[in-house]
């Protein structure tokens, strides 16, 4: 059990404030995405949590009807067009799902 104990040190960096920044910037930019895919009354939010072991973001998508559906992603992920389509079809979905037995979706 020499480098590979628990703990044994930390193995990633502590993130920096231009992680942070840069972070926060594929949150707005995978939030909009979103929110462009869907209609005014489902609502997007996101949000950045971490510690000195790394940053992770979280967009989320409370649909007219429904639960909240959401998605985590790191830094340089990768696939923030994805994500954001992926969100909305699941956001879709929900309201969808969860309009069949509410008032509003009942037909």
């Amino acid at each position: 059990m020499h480098g590979n104990a628990p703990h044994s040190g930390r193995s990633e960096p502590t993130p920096t404030s231009e992680d942070r920044r840069a972070l926060r910037r594929e949150l707005v930019d995978i939030a909009s995405s979103t929110r462009d895919l869907l209609a005014d009354d489902f609502v997007v939010g996101g949000e950045i949590a971490g510690d000195d072991t790394g940053l992770q973001a979280r967009v989320a998508v409370q649909p007219p009807v429904g639960k909240v559906v959401s998605a985590g992603f790191e830094l340089g992920d990768g696939e923030a067009e994805s994500l954001a389509q992926e969100l909305a079809a699941g956001a879709v979905l929900e309201a969808k799902h969860a309009g069949r037995g509410h008032p509003r979706g009942a037909r």
